[in-house]
């Protein structure tokens, strides 16, 4: 299986950013680290080797970014508006230069975004902001509205940022139409503190009438790396 890792200064975010590309062809996908987490992620909790076949055979694309979670959401030593305008630099990042580096090595006209629990919210965040560009979102027990963050601060950055808050006032036939085509998997168990975020987010797709595949899986599921390498599986 092929492994590449990239280091560069991020004009975006003022300083050095990493990652990890696994596999050589196929459908690429941005995966997100969970809260705080970092672009190894992925691949120390045994994620990439649950798809290594699909990686091997050339059938998938995985490019594992690192967070700056903690200069954003997370940073208690900073003022809200700072860790917003932080995220919105991060989206920056992923748009102007993790997709610029996507273009360079495949060329698969769709990308899509993965991440499970924090990182769920940035892939679904992240394909919403722009279904032109991500055609497919896997999210694993996401939360969708991290506005408790931002301590009751609140202006058109955190708007465009959560994805509860955004979508539901969506009109626009732009990303409506985009959405409809483009594919939504939401997966949870019943046993996640996140269940409920998937619920009323999977409630909001199908209020605009956009598609969107919610699962709640059994057999005592919950909000742990043995369940997603499980849902990563059957999902990709």
């Amino acid at each position: 299986m092929k492994r590449e890792y990239h280091k560069w200064f991020s004009p975006s975010l003022g300083r050095d950013m990493e990652l990890l590309v696994f596999g050589h062809a196929g459908y690429p996908a941005v995966v997100f680290p969970t809260s705080q987490g970092r672009f190894y992620e992925f691949e120390d909790r045994q994620m990439v080797s649950t798809v290594q076949d699909k990686l091997e055979h050339g059938h998938l694309q995985l490019y594992c970014v690192d967070s700056v979670d903690g200069e954003s959401w997370y940073n208690r030593d900073v003022p809200p508006r700072w860790r917003i305008a932080r995220q919105v630099q991060y989206g920056n990042y992923i748009i102007n230069e993790v997709v610029a580096l996507i273009r360079q090595l495949n060329q698969y006209s769709g990308i899509g975004t993965i991440g499970t629990s924090f990182g769920g919210y940035h892939a679904m965040n992240m394909a919403l902001r722009h279904p032109d560009v991500f055609t497919g979102m896997l999210s694993m027990s996401g939360a969708y509205d991290p506005s408790h963050f931002l301590r009751g601060y609140y202006d058109d950055d955190c708007y465009f940022n959560i994805p509860m808050h955004y979508l539901p006032n969506i009109s626009d036939s732009w990303y409506l139409d985009r959405y409809r085509r483009n594919t939504y998997v939401l997966a949870t168990g019943v046993h996640d503190q996140c269940w409920n975020d998937n619920e009323r987010m999977a409630q909001i797709f199908r209020a605009k009438n956009i598609p969107c595949r919610l699962d709640v899986w059994g057999d005592n599921t919950g909000h742990d790396w043995p369940w997603w390498q499980r849902m990563l599986q059957t999902y990709l």
